[in-house]
């Protein structure tokens, strides 16, 4: 199988052209190794998983090698592109909305698992992203289910109590701000123009995307497109409702900073949100739904990664047994990640472990992650494809002619040319 189209061939072309491999001590014979990123969520999950199988299989050793996240998937394509296989991992973290690029691009890479690992017990969605021709790939890690967090004492101050956000619209979800800015003063959202993950959130969770199963484009003539977008910018013309941030920090200072009242967002947001020293002053609620689009849910993901074997591997079959027997099947690993980490996997079976049961004081006594476990199971699947990030920017280049009233067909007929022009 060839590489989709000439745009990925171009783009896989500069990367091996502009990355200088890094030197990485080569692993011990008989050593498991891993790339990941970030020591303190990732790499850390993975270290807790092989102190837990080397504690029954004592020969086993996990070589895990960290690296800044552009830095591994810039290493990754120009070595698979390359087609040496010496020097890479046994296993390897993907970044989900780059699955199905690595899996077409570089066919035969990647080993399948089907068979190996039971997906039944996994989030049917985190299931299909890694799927390709009927086989399935990655040994799911964790979600980025979404849903509403909210300041508590400033909508109760609006009137308003946790049962009111429960099974609302968007439509709603603005009326509801324009009442916490007019009642109390604060803003309910930070709104960046430079990101467009709040379409990707509205798509998937009506069960779309930018893209169908086969690649094809679906957005000139897509109704949940033009409802996404039609939603999104009602709410950015409702000025009065957020305040416009640029960038990670400002974003996340919004909100943790006590001036606006609410962030919709994936799960691993709860960490920041619970370092804001603002105990008992924050709820979650379900993930607002799309007005009058059929088969719309409440249930969305932002993010998430999935681990990957190598065919290429020399200690393959150890690789796949301690995925398979610790991230495949141990509920108690999933309750310390869960504890330690703020990890939420996806291994539905571990919904009924303490920890994801337990009520948690800085949302209110909520039992935040069973919330969210539960929500992980609704959310729809959708193939990625491999221009997620082409039509992010594309989507991203309308945003501020739509804040300021521009015509939603207009933006739709500029997103699918510039999309379209961009993969050929």
């Amino acid at each position: 199988m060839k590489i989709a189209s000439a745009a990925l061939r171009r783009a896989l072309g500069a990367a091996v052209a502009g990355v200088s491999l890094m030197t990485v001590t080569a692993a011990l014979a008989g050593e498991v190794t891993v790339w990941c990123w970030d020591p303190n969520f990732n790499g850390a999950t993975m270290k807790e998983a092989g102190d837990r199988y080397a504690a029954s299989h004592p020969d086993f050793k996990l070589n895990i090698v960290d690296f800044a996240k552009a830095d591994l998937e810039q290493k990754l394509q120009a070595q698979l592109a390359s087609g040496t296989t010496d020097g890479l991992p046994d296993i390897v973290l993907i970044e989900d909305y780059g699955a199905q690029k690595y899996l077409q691009s570089f066919p035969g890479a990647f080993e399948p698992l089907s068979g190996q690992v039971d997906y039944a017990g996994f989030a049917p969605y985190k299931v299909e992203l890694a799927t390709l021709n009927g086989q399935t790939y990655s040994l799911p890690f964790d979600s980025g289910v979404t849903g509403l967090f909210y300041r508590s004492d400033y909508l109760a101050e609006a009137g308003y109590s946790d049962a009111d956000l429960q099974d609302i619209t968007w439509d709603q979800l603005i009326e509801i701000g324009k009442a916490v800015k007019a009642k109390t003063g604060h803003p309910l959202l930070g709104v960046d123009l430079n990101d467009a993950g709040a379409i990707r959130i509205m798509l998937q969770s009506a069960g779309k995307w930018y893209f169908t199963a086969d690649g094809q484009t679906d957005i000139a003539g897509s109704p949940v497109f033009k409802a996404a977008l039609e939603t999104y910018a009602k709410l950015l013309q409702a000025t009065e409702i957020y305040k416009p941030v640029s960038g990670w920090t400002e974003y996340t200072g919004a909100f943790t900073s006590g001036e606006s009242a609410a962030v919709f967002t994936g799960v691993w947001m709860t960490a920041t949100i619970k370092a804001a020293n603002q105990a008992g002053n924050w709820g979650v609620a379900p993930l607002p739904r799309l007005a009058g689009v059929e088969g719309a849910t409440h249930a969305s993901n932002l993010g998430g990664s999935s681990w990957y074997v190598l065919a290429s591997s020399a200690e393959k079959a150890e690789a796949i047994d301690f995925l398979k027997e610790v991230w495949g099947k141990d509920v108690d690993f999933y309750q310390k990640i869960l504890v330690n980490q703020g990890a939420l996997g996806s291994l539905l079976a571990a919904r009924d472990g303490e920890a994801y049961r337990a009520s948690d004081a800085y949302f209110g006594g909520q039992p935040v992650w069973q919330n969210f476990t539960t929500w992980l199971g609704q959310i729809p699947g959708v193939n990625y494809g491999i221009f997620t990030n082409e039509a992010d920017a594309a989507v991203v280049a309308q945003l501020p002619a739509l804040a300021k009233g521009g015509s939603v067909d207009e933006a739709i007929a500029a997103i699918d040319a510039q999309v379209k022009q961009q993969i050929q």
